[in-house]
């Protein structure tokens, strides 16, 4: 979700001077967000990368060019402009990989807030590139560094490209930083994988899949389990999907927005720990999409299984969703609920 204070303390930088437009050729920006202040760079001459599915669409759609969601060698242009994602591990490896595809002289410009690690930010950047700039408004930071690659630490570059790419976290899950609780099982996923009954049958789907922990364990103690349907939004999880399921051939994954892109019907079962931020802000209602989508996508008799914090307010849309639904587990600070019988409009 765009934030208006960064776009402008971004384009203050362009617009001051501080940092120059090129006046031909292409300009890159990496996990670009549609903002009515794209209208202030060069549309004509703009390429943008995402590769969360609704960002990536909702550009698209405004008529953006676009990379492909799975690219991570970015082409070569003078100006590349970065809204840096939220862990410190990709951001690292998307400055580095930037960093490294820029021509000699071209110049990379960031912002974040400052309650987001602007200054934390600008320090990492300066750790492979060298000397950095900056500006502050607004209470955010844009920071920029012009390449130079006799100041360049290309050991360290090279190291945090490699940090950011799949890793096997435990036997046989694989990872990468930026995906949801990238580096450990998340508790709560556990909890619903434990009460997740061996007697479920049918086709199933993961909404919201991540690295694949819950399908891996539906798969593995559920042998009535005919096949699982993976959505995810988040392009980079996909290639940790193929590795951990890397042992089961009744899958599949769909780079997929769920709470639009589910389908209708479809479904005996769905499990989910469903995603309550947007961007960089908290947001039930994504739990509660979640939680509609999962109703049109399940057919008549179809339960849904699903973990969230405890405070979290599901329980008027699941009543409004379903004809049944309870809570099964109040443990650690989650609630396990199971939903069935998806209610139908008239």
């Amino acid at each position: 979700m765009f934030d208006a204070a960064v776009y402008e303390t971004l384009m203050l930088a362009l617009e001051d001077g501080a940092v120059a437009m090129p006046d031909m050729g292409p300009v890159l920006f990496l996990r670009a967000e549609v903002s009515p202040y794209l209208s202030g760079l060069p549309k004509d001459r703009l390429v943008c990368q995402n590769s969360f599915k609704p960002d990536h669409d909702a550009l698209k759609a405004a008529g953006f060019e676009m990379l492909p969601p799975e690219t991570e060698t970015f082409p070569a242009t003078a100006l590349t402009l970065i809204l840096p994602p939220r862990q410190k591990d990709e951001a690292r490896g998307l400055f580095a990989r930037a960093l490294r595809d820029a021509p000699e002289g071209g110049i990379l410009l960031a912002c974040l807030p400052n309650t987001l690690g602007a200054k934390t930010n600008e320090k990492i950047l300066g750790e492979i590139a060298g000397d950095t700039d900056s500006l502050s408004k607004n209470k955010c930071r844009a920071f920029w560094t012009v390449k130079d690659s006799t100041q360049i630490n290309h050991a360290l570059m090279d190291q945090w490209i490699a940090l950011d790419s799949p890793q096997e976290m435990e036997s046989g899950l694989w990872s990468r930083p930026g995906l949801f609780s990238w580096n450990r099982v998340d508790a709560g996923s556990e909890i619903l994988a434990d009460s997740i009954p061996e007697y479920i049958k049918g086709h199933g789907a993961d909404f919201g899949a991540g690295q694949g922990f819950l399908a891996r364990e539906v798969l593995s103690n559920c042998p009535n389990v005919e096949h699982m349907r993976l959505l995810e939004a988040e392009h980079r999880a996909l290639a940790c999907i193929d590795k951990t399921m890397a042992g089961f051939e009744n899958w599949d994954a769909k780079w997929a927005d769920a709470t639009k892109d589910a389908g209708e019907r479809l479904y005996d079962f769905i499990v989910m720990n469903p995603p309550f931020h947007v961007g960089r802000a908290d947001a039930a209602s994504l739990g509660q999409d979640f939680i509609r989508a999962a109703s049109r996508a399940l057919k008549t008799g179809g339960q849904l299984w699903l973990v969230a914090n405890r405070h979290l307010p599901y329980e008027q849309i699941l009543g409004e969703c379903f004809k049944g639904h309870e809570m099964l587990e109040d443990e650690g600070g989650y609630k396990i609920i199971r939903a069935e019988k998806p209610k139908r409009k008239r």
